[in-house]
């Protein structure tokens, strides 16, 4: 990305660029927003069954809070590349925050379900702009020498907040009621959002009065909310075997057909898939996917082995993940600030190699692991974390021009949290089918002719005095458990796999030697 003053035809942001305290009020004001959305993702998921019993619904009607603001977020990531044009980055951003943070309100005042739901799909509709958006608005706003440090501040509050999101929503749900999930929100907006109305004062982008392109408007919002809705109820109603899951699927792959064949010949299109045209943008988008994909997978996983497998409370299962969080958060700025001196793919690769060393320790896990042994491949995976989004992207956003860097980051960004919902619909899945799976196999060997069934319900009746079924239901509970168990280290073994190979596909992409996180020209 050139100087502000050189960098394309498309008049980029006027004004003096800023410096010291103002660069870093602005810094923290854009952090902080997309921490609180990215938070939000992730911060209801453990109160549904509190929100459920307040309001008086069942725990499947309660993960419409969940559904709701995840497929309208979906739908509003893409189209920030054609917002920003219309209205100005700087703009839109602010917008977004401000109507973030009073939708953030109204879910907690919200009185009933129905109320909640709408809510929540206006909170994700607004949403969308925020992340991508404080991402291009750090690269503008920092000197070019500096672009990887501003990254990597970023890449801390992406990759971090949803790991923290269960932990924070437990802890509140736990000590407070649950609307405070939603009420924190608001003097985190009210901050970030005069913090950059301010700042940001004279440094807007050029606007364009662009057409509405109404039919790829419709063909994204129904083909995208189609995928969303199918990915975040199809575990829950069985898949395939649901007429509502095929519907679903069905008018996802005709909407979203028709709209890259309409985007790719609309002079004037809503979303900018020409993009892919690039080489490290398709290959960079490819290798985000897929590696967040993998990660997030164990997001989900490593939490629901540990309170339904290892017995750990929901605030015991939190402080085992949150360890992940502490390294990445000191090496990001430091990875970022060293872009120029790195070779990125080198770096890139070394975090899948982490990433996938650390998937492999995972996959050897047993029953009687120790706290201490849990939090240990979690401490060394923060490794992988600051070294992978920060290049990544960065090589992602090589070569895309200023004019086209928020499209670019929004499609970027929406194609990473597709991949988080992908990830977490097929590592469920999978968890639950190879535990039923393994515990077929492993009842094969508990029958009465087997030397150590006997010689364990023995200990069972006589030890602890367990008679009148009582043992049978002990056996059972173990040879479930370690059902999971089994499940839990043949997803970590596949990860291990997934992410070798995304070291290699990195290779592919060939990054502008010394541009570091200087995107655009």
């Amino acid at each position: 990305m050139a100087d502000a003053a050189t960098a394309s035809s498309a008049a980029p942001p006027q004004g003096a660029p800023l410096t010291g305290a103002r660069l870093a009020i602005l810094t923290v004001g854009l952090a902080l927003g997309t921490f609180m959305e990215v938070l939000d993702t992730s911060i209801a998921n453990v109160a549904v069954p509190t929100i459920a019993g307040s309001v008086g619904v069942s725990n499947s009607q309660g993960t419409w809070v969940i559904s709701s603001y995840a497929v309208a977020a979906a739908i509003a990531v893409p189209l920030t590349g054609w917002l920003a044009r219309r209205v100005g980055e700087a703009r839109l951003f602010v917008m977004s925050v401000a109507a973030f943070t009073i939708a953030s309100m109204l879910c907690g005042l919200a009185p009933n379900m129905e109320s909640l739901v709408f809510f929540r799909l206006l909170q994700g509709l607004v949403s969308g702009p925020m992340v991508p958006l404080s991402q291009t608005i750090l690269l503008r706003s920092f000197p070019e020498k500096k672009r990887g440090l501003a990254l990597g501040l970023w890449a801390m509050t992406v990759i971090v907040a949803p790991i923290f999101g269960p932990v924070v929503g437990g802890w509140i749900t736990d000590n407070y009621t649950w609307p405070w999930i939603f009420y924190i929100n608001v003097p985190v907006g009210i901050f970030s959002a005069v913090s950059c109305l301010i700042l940001l004062r004279g440094h807007e982008t050029k606007t364009q009065k662009l057409p509405i392109d109404l039919i790829g408007l419709a063909l994204l919002a129904i083909g995208v909310g189609s995928l969303q809705m199918m990915l975040d109820l199809g575990k829950d109603r069985d898949w395939f075997n649901n007429s509502l899951i095929v519907t679903l699927a069905l008018t996802a792959a005709i909407c979203l057909s028709f709209l890259i064949l309409w985007e790719l010949t609309s002079d004037k299109p809503i979303v900018d898939l020409t993009l892919f045209k690039d080489r490290n943008f398709a290959l960079g988008v490819v290798v985000i996917s897929f590696g967040f994909m993998t990660f997030f997978a164990s997001v989900v996983i490593f939490p629901l082995w540990l309170q339904t497998v290892m017995d750990y409370t929901a605030g015991k299962a939190g402080l085992a993940t949150a360890p992940v969080g502490l390294l990445a958060l000191v090496l990001s700025p430091i990875i970022g600030q060293n872009m120029n001196r790195l070779n990125l793919r080198a770096v890139a690769s070394f975090a899948f190699f982490v990433f996938a060393g650390v998937s492999f320790w995972n996959s050897n896990f047993a029953l009687n692991l120790s706290f201490a042994k849990v939090i240990e491949p979690r401490l060394v995976q923060g490794i992988g974390i600051a070294c992978f989004f920060v290049p990544v992207t960065t090589i992602t956003l090589s070569s895309i021009s200023d004019e086209r860097l928020a499209a670019a980051s929004g499609l970027s960004n929406f194609f990473r949290t597709l991949s988080g919902a992908i990830g977490t619909a097929v590592s469920t899945t999978m968890w639950e089918d190879r535990a039923i799976y393994h515990h077929a196999r492993l009842v094969e060997h508990v029958t009465p002719y087997s030397d150590a069934t006997t010689s364990y319900l023995d200990q069972l009746r006589q030890g602890l005095g367990l008679t009148n079924g009582a043992d049978l239901g002990v056996l059972n509970d173990l040879v479930t458990r370690q059902s999971f168990m089994l499940a839990t280290n043949d997803i970590f073994h596949l990860s291990g796999y997934v992410f070798l190979a995304m070291a290699a596909l990195v290779w592919l992409t060939k990054p502008k030697k010394g541009t570091s996180a200087a995107m655009g020209h």
